[in-house]
């Protein structure tokens, strides 16, 4: 059986089994046949025709190719009509502003990305979203109103049934303001809000390095650091969002004031802006280092990463000590949840073996040997468009989930 996408919505029998199927359409890579589709639902040949047929007549489905065969007639398989709309997926970082345009079985149309700070608030960033929007919409040749729901996903624990975030560290201003209310006023469509680290998993499950694998962590290592669990095939989120802010687990008692308040975070010690301020210290205590021609106090982790890739040995020793503290912290994490696949994500990750050879001996030392033996570390796949793209295929399922009522 493949591994169906997080929380599907019950509706009736009848609708809800066109969900399902449509899932299976979705993420079986080179369509599905109807035979397939009979035998892992457990249903008549006839039931799925009928609804199958319904599916074609909305327009959703279509068949497009012949598969193969041991003998006899080729099956014909399915695959989801992306001729049917589109939707988008945002990623609305601490640092920038990512979005993708997609048609409805997720290929990507066109896509942007653009410095933003979510720390300015909402009254400076929403303006400057819906500006960003328009641009892309515009060079897409896409019109809003063919657009079917919108995906978004923000650096905060998000309170899902309010459309908002409950205290963010990095996101100040925005604490309790109603961003998926606001966005749908705005634009008139249907606006899905999750945290970035969240639809970061669920990017790299459907479209990247953890395709699917039903029990995933991906670890967001951007300006701060969080966790995404998708866990028996469904994002998980605890009972208030805030589960996978793994940027809050303490690694150092006595360590640097974090953004949440408290000493010692990892994210204050591994974090973007963590790497950007060690970098900066190493800089004005004379170290030698390339960093020493940029002005100390505009070196961004980006810089530190280009630094450590042209051989560099005072970023080098940077990311690789951030490894060695994601790892602390990622060993406890699979003891934890046991996932099989720990894909590790954002601008940092990037570095790849750099950044992962701390992280994989972190876990090979400290994770119980069998924890430690079933999962695999990973770099993302889609690198800084994992959130984006995510966002864009929660969009895909809110758009799916308003068609197949119609």
């Amino acid at each position: 059986m493949i591994a169906l996408p997080p929380a599907l919505r019950p509706f009736g029998s009848r609708n809800h089994n066109k969900r399902v199927i449509l899932d299976m359409i979705r993420f079986t890579p080179g369509g599905i046949s109807r035979s397939e589709i009979a035998r892992q639902m457990d249903l008549t040949r006839a039931a799925i025709s009928t609804i199958i047929a319904d599916l074609e007549s909305q327009g959703l489905v279509h068949a497009v190719t012949e598969g193969p065969t041991t003998g006899g007639r080729r099956p014909v398989l399915l695959e989801i009509n992306p001729h049917r709309g589109f939707v988008l997926g945002i990623d609305m970082g601490a640092t920038h502003l990512g979005m993708v345009v997609t048609d409805l079985a997720a290929h990507v149309i066109n896509e942007i990305e653009v410095p933003f700070s979510i720390s300015d608030g909402p009254r400076d960033c929403i303006p400057r979203l819906e500006g960003q929007v328009k641009h892309l919409l515009e060079n897409s040749g896409i019109d809003l109103a063919h657009i079917h729901a919108i995906g978004i996903g923000v650096p905060g624990p998000v309170v899902v049934e309010a459309g908002s975030v409950g205290a963010p560290p990095i996101m100040p201003g925005w604490d309790g303001y109603p961003i998926r209310a606001n966005l749908q006023s705005m634009w008139g469509v249907p606006v899905s809000l999750g945290n970035d680290a969240e639809l970061g998993a669920l990017g790299e499950w459907a479209a990247g390095a953890g395709r699917g694998a039903r029990n995933l962590v991906y670890i967001k290592v951007g300006s701060g650091v969080g966790a995404g669990l998708l866990l028996d095939g469904e994002i998980y989120r605890g009972t208030t969002g805030c589960a996978g802010e793994i940027g809050h687990i303490a690694i150092m008692e006595s360590g640097p004031v974090c953004t949440c308040g408290n000493r010692g975070c990892l994210e204050a010690v591994a974090g973007g802006w963590a790497i950007a301020r060690q970098a900066r210290e190493a800089v004005k205590s004379g170290k030698r280092t390339q960093l020493s021609v940029l002005e100390p106090g505009l070196i961004t982790a980006r810089d530190v990463a280009a630094a450590a890739r042209m051989g560099d040995l005072v970023a080098q020793q940077i990311i690789t000590e951030a490894g060695a503290h994601l790892g602390v912290a990622i060993a406890s994490l699979v003891n934890l949840v046991n996932p099989s696949m720990v894909v590790v994500g954002g601008g940092v990750a990037q570095l790849g073996d750099l950044l992962l050879e701390p992280i994989r001996s972190a876990v090979r030392v400290r994770s119980l040997r069998s924890a430690a033996q079933a999962v695999r570390i990973n770099a993302a796949v889609l690198g800084r468009r994992s959130t984006s793209v995510g966002a864009g295929v929660q969009a895909i399922n809110v758009a799916l989930d308003l068609l197949v009522a119609v």
